[in-house]
């Protein structure tokens, strides 16, 4: 891989490489008003590959502000981008901020502006919420996502549910992650920005913590594939961050992964933001400054069947 980013200014990278040889990229595009998609046949072909603008938000409503990290997934024969989204740009509040939102597209590519909007992924709390990513798993939907529960101290939790369809859950929700260890706490109380990778006979979640600085890492839960996925007795969960910055590469605050393969299929890469300097480059808020890059390297496993990520930068 290259130790130098794969797309310039986007934050919450989400790579997925298709039957049709290409590589498809999706993430936050600064000003978070349009959702941007990209493809090359090779991951560091997508800083000048193609690109569309596929949607862009409404003048109001729901989904009219602060459009974040979008997820290109291929479902049933269909696209679909999966995305957070608010009312309003300058009041975040229990009412006005994010909920979950996705669109579908039907044609062959999804280089193209015929997307339609299938609505909002409603949970059984409307509160704030985001980051959703989806896996298919024994002929389910699965459906985790971050969110914020009044009765639990913090800024978001992670959740995991079946869906009856691509824009739709069904069934009990399993509370799957708090912030509950001092890593995950640093500026903010958060879980958030899953990602499922299904190795080794176990499904595993990379998910991110703490406030979006040189502080954010990635956490790790797992289960055992023939467990059932809704108990909460299936999941373990790592008490260490896997990921976190690298002073030696000068890497910072890497988090928000995906995970996809080389093109020959015979590694795994996980795909991450960072930042090439600390907090002390930081100009203003660390969520609004744009200067997260998409970075990705590949990654090996341990003798026990564990994913050993290395330090961002080491490839």
């Amino acid at each position: 891989m290259t130790k130098q980013p794969i797309v310039l200014q986007r934050a919450d990278p989400w790579v997925y490489l298709h039957t049709d040889g290409y590589y498809y990229f999706t993430g936050s595009v600064p000003g978070y008003q349009e959702i941007e998609v990209r493809r090359a046949r090779t991951l560091t072909g997508l800083e000048t590959g193609e690109r569309m603008m596929v949607w862009h938000a409404p003048k109001e409503g729901a989904m009219s502000h602060l459009i974040w990290a979008p997820e290109i997934h291929f479902i049933s024969g269909k696209w679909y981008i999966y995305f957070a989204a608010a009312d309003q740009d300058g009041v975040r509040d229990a009412q006005h901020h994010h909920r979950m939102f996705v669109i579908e597209c039907d044609e062959p590519s999804p280089l193209t502006t015929n997307w339609l909007e299938k609505g909002q992924i409603v949970t059984d709390q409307d509160s704030f919420s985001l980051d959703a990513t989806v896996f298919e798993f024994k002929n389910e939907i699965y459906y985790v996502w971050a969110q914020q529960d009044p009765a639990i101290p913090g800024n978001s939790n992670l959740y995991l549910s079946r869906m009856a369809n691509p824009w739709q859950l069904i069934g009990k929700k399993l509370l799957l992650s708090i912030p509950e260890y001092d890593w995950e706490r640093i500026g903010y109380l958060v879980n958030e920005g899953p990602a499922v990778l299904l190795s080794h006979g176990r499904i595993f979640i990379t998910y991110s913590g703490s406030a979006t600085d040189e502080n954010y890492a990635v956490g790790l839960l797992w289960a055992d594939q023939d467990s059932d996925l809704l108990d909460s007795y299936s999941w373990h969960k790592c008490d260490q961050p896997v990921f976190k910055s690298s002073k030696k590469h000068h890497l910072f605050g890497p988090g928000h992964n995906s995970f996809t393969k080389t093109a020959d299929g015979c590694q795994d890469v996980i795909v991450y933001h960072a930042r090439p300097y600390d907090n002390e480059g930081i100009q203003g808020d660390s969520l609004d400054n744009p200067d997260r890059h998409a970075y990705a390297q590949t990654f090996s496993w341990t003798d026990q069947g564990f994913p050993s990520f290395g330090e961002p930068g080491d490839n």
